[in-house]
């Protein structure tokens, strides 16, 4: 037996913020980051609204990005105090990660992150509180997932959490919130959300019902990011669209090795952080060579392309013209090839990559990738990207 879930309301269109106001409700905890909503007047708004709709509203401001466990038990005691029955949220994919975690602490203030960690171990939210996202960026897809990642930063570990209970009951996805998104964040988070629907799509847990998200989330990354990056505000309301039905297929069919690797090289070398959606844009043609060694991949990323009108008449012509797809974009948006043009120091590379690929293969995303991974495979096709070399194996 498989599951497919989603939020039980998506308002999505430009200014279906105002659906705030038909939340019922006595009480709302509104979390958001860094102050971007506040300078765009977004913040006023959503109290605003949530005050029409007759609730006492409480900010819990300043979540910072890849949000700690420090941060999400302060919000939780927030809530405890407060007592919310609705937790809001609204921002990029940090605030919304950190309030799912903040949620689940409100309401069983006895469990522990371990407890947490085991994937679908969550108690049964809903006790006290509700929960609505909305998303301030056009990639992570957190308001219409199951998971949620915080950071310990004492072991510099980032916590997967994953649970269908952390599922939102309410995503608003209004377009209006990325109009000013930076440029450079345009670019990462569209490449965050092509992956999550390329990986999706060849997933092992792959289904009919995740399969068209996908395949309509790829068409439109396609048609639309490139605008996006230049600003055209339409290209912006159907990116934030796209990625949102990307969020909803790996939601349920989780996602592969792009992830795994990128979860594990963000932090990891003494250069600086390696930016989630850009890591993720510069694996992605590798992951689907080292892939497409497996037949059934194969035949799946041979759709992608012949769904989405790229050339070729054979599987591997089709493939490739796939991998060149994503190239071009890459080089479009500006965004480094390989590790080494990326900046990462040869020498720490070296020393490092046999326990970063260790860690990757045990990260929870690789166990639905459709080609198995060995530690010594995940560590050459690393050496790979870090010099741009052909995937042979």
């Amino acid at each position: 037996m498989s599951r497919f879930t989603l939020p039980r309301d998506i308002y999505h269109g430009k200014g279906s913020l105002a659906e705030l106001k038909n939340l019922k409700g006595k009480k709302a905890v509104l979390v958001v980051g860094g102050g971007s909503m506040k300078r765009q007047g977004f913040l006023d708004k959503a109290v605003g609204y949530l005050k029409e709709a007759g609730m006492e509203v409480k900010l819990f401001e300043g979540v910072e990005p890849d949000p700690s466990v420090e941060t999400v038990m302060k919000g939780a005691e927030v809530m405890r105090a407060f007592e919310p029955d609705w937790i809001v949220s609204m921002g990029g994919g940090s605030p919304i990660d950190a309030a799912k975690a903040m949620w689940a602490f409100y309401e069983y203030p006895d469990v522990t992150f371990e407890d947490l960690c085991i994937p679908f171990n969550f108690p049964e939210l809903r006790q006290k509180a509700k929960f609505a996202a909305i998303p301030s960026t056009s990639g992570t897809a957190t308001e219409v997932t199951a998971f949620s990642v915080i950071t310990d930063y004492h072991t510099g570990v980032k916590y997967p959490l994953a649970d269908f209970n952390i599922t939102p009951d309410v995503a608003i996805v209004d377009a209006e919130l990325v109009e000013a998104l930076p440029v450079k964040q345009v670019a990462y988070t569209g490449m965050d959300a092509l992956t999550h629907a390329i990986e999706a799509y060849v997933s092992t847990l792959n289904s009919p019902f995740t399969d068209p998200l996908a395949i309509q989330a790829i068409e439109m990354v396609f048609d639309y990011l490139p605008e996006s990056y230049k600003g055209n505000q339409n290209a912006r309301e159907q990116m934030h669209t796209a990625q949102c039905l990307a969020g909803m297929a790996f939601s349920n069919a989780l996602l592969g090795i792009v992830h795994s690797m990128a979860h594990k090289t963000g932090a990891a070398f003494s250069t600086g952080h390696i930016t989630h959606g850009c890591a993720n844009a510069m694996y992605l043609p590798f992951v689907i060579k080292y892939n497409a060694k497996d037949p059934v991949a194969a035949k799946r990323y041979a759709e992608i392309a012949r769904r989405t009108g790229l050339p070729g008449t054979s599987e591997k012509a089709l493939i490739n013209s796939l991998c060149e797809k994503i190239d071009d974009f890459n080089v479009q948006l500006k965004i480094p090839k390989t590790l080494k043009e990326f900046g990462i120091v040869e020498d720490e590379f070296k020393e490092k990559i046999a326990h970063i690929s260790e860690l990757a293969v045990g990260d929870a995303c690789t166990g639905s990738n459709p080609r198995s991974i060995t530690p010594v495979e995940m560590e050459k096709l690393f050496y790979c990207i870090y010099y741009g070399t052909e995937v042979d194996f």
